[in-house]
């Protein structure tokens, strides 16, 4: 079996070789800049963007796409001013700066540089009022405040959608899942193509994908990682093992699919409402309904059904409930199948409200990991409360920090939790020898 294993991950580790070294041929063909508008998940077209040198001669301009995309070559490394035309944003959308319509930005060489701006609803940028004048003392403020809270509770839901999984896989196996985030990406590729290809109703193509998705996870379960789990295999192998099934996934998804961000056939562009000082789109509040009935569906499963307590039986002790008559195995087979359901419905649920993208599992996967560690490692409803407040918190971290730069605070929540509270909020202290 060790040969096996071994000769399986000298596989992978060479098509992530050559899959690599393509990628970073094609990435090194030439230097440029690049971004993508964004208002409320929705993509934003037609808007001009200008590059200049240093000096501030012309170096190129260009018009985002119809999915808010934009690129500009530059002629070599150097630093760049890129400017975005105001005047061409579409009425009721505006820069949430408007003093940061101007960015200055390092192009190394070989590079592709992205360039982020952020956009907020007209009358909720952010207003200078003097030097002596906090943020803190105008409304726009505390307006950003709330708009930004509640699509970080947005996120969170997301985010807890796939931790649970995660988390319960872990609980009951041991496994740290590095191929999770996947599992979002396999869930809304799968409804896209059920959408797109198929002409199938979103409303039926999406639970045809949970559907299709859970038959995935109960197949990998039962082919693969149990095989690996009755020949012995270690748990460092195994998470390695899962690093090169999360690769593999993602690149056959972008040789079927494409690296184009797609977009499902309904409920592609919608108006926002207005809820007091919150803007929201009715897809995102049916998204949110969505994830917080399904989490309680969860919860109460795992509280008050056989099968909810036998799978928190397993994850406290394996062996105490396999010698208490409890089928181990069975229990494992279902939280696969469960968690692989429910990542693909979150999938499904953050391409409605983004762009259907290869690499959106990816995206993710870190703010996972930050909920699943910050809530207690193996417990469900520690990755539910973990993941909410790393989702509200990186998106408050946007009022002090760029957004290109926010899921940094996810990095720091690891870090922190791991140094003071290792078992998380609601894990418990474990001896170990």
């Amino acid at each position: 079996m060790r040969r096996a294993v071994i000769t399986l991950t000298a596989f992978l580790g060479g098509l992530i070789f050559l899959l690599a070294s393509g990628a970073t041929t094609a990435w090194a063909e030439g230097e440029g800049l690049k971004g993508k508008l964004v208002h409320q998940g929705q993509p934003v077209n037609g808007v001009k963007i200008s590059v200049a040198d240093e000096s501030g001669e012309p170096v190129g301009e260009a018009t985002t796409d119809a999915q808010g995309e934009w690129a500009v070559p530059v002629p070599e490394a150097g630093t760049y001013k890129v400017s975005i035309d105001q005047s061409s944003l579409p009425q009721g959308i505006a820069l949430r700066d408007p003093n940061r319509a101007t960015l200055t930005v390092q192009v190394y060489e070989g590079n592709e540089r992205n360039v982020l701006f952020a956009l907020v609803n007209a009358g909720q940028q952010q207003q200078q009022q003097g030097e002596n004048a906090p943020p803190g003392e105008t409304e726009q403020y505390w307006t950003r405040v709330a708009q930004l809270a509640f699509e970080g509770l947005s996120l969170g839901l997301t985010i807890a959608l796939g931790a649970v999984g995660l988390s319960l896989i872990f609980g009951t196996t041991g496994l740290t899942n590095f191929s999770h985030g996947e599992l979002l990406t396999i869930g809304a590729f799968t409804a896209y193509l059920f959408n797109t290809a198929f002409g199938l109703h979103l409303l039926i193509a999406a639970p045809l994908a949970v559907l299709v998705a859970a038959a995935f996870g109960y197949g990998q379960d039962r082919f693969f990682w149990g095989v690996l789990r009755k020949r012995q295999t270690g748990i460092i192998s195994m998470m390695i093992i899962s690093i090169g099934v999360a690769i593999l996934l993602r690149y056959m998804i972008l040789f079927f699919f494409g690296g184009e961000g797609l977009r499902y056939e309904q409920y592609v562009a919608q108006q926002g409402i207005q809820l007091g000082p919150i803007s929201a789109t009715p897809k995102s509040l049916i998204a949110m309904a969505i994830q917080i009935v399904v989490l309680v569906g969860v919860g109460l499963a795992l509280t008050y059904t056989r099968i909810g307590k036998a799978t928190r039986a397993v994850a406290d002790n394996p062996a105490l409930a396999a010698s208490s008559g409890i089928n181990v195995d069975r229990v494992i087979r279902v939280v696969w199948t469960a968690g692989t359901a429910i990542a693909a419905l979150a999938g499904v649920l953050l391409g409605l409200i983004q762009n259907v993208q290869y690499q959106m599992g990816l995206h993710v996967l870190l703010l996972m990991f930050a909920g699943v560690i910050l809530g207690g490692l193996g417990t469900a409803f520690g990755a539910l409360v973990g993941s909410i407040i790393v989702g509200v918190f990186i998106q408050l971290s946007t009022l002090w920090i760029p957004p290109e730069m926010k899921n940094i605070g996810a990095l720091a929540i690891l870090i922190l939790v791991l140094l003071f509270r290792p078992q998380g909020i609601l894990g418990r202290r474990e001896r170990i020898g």
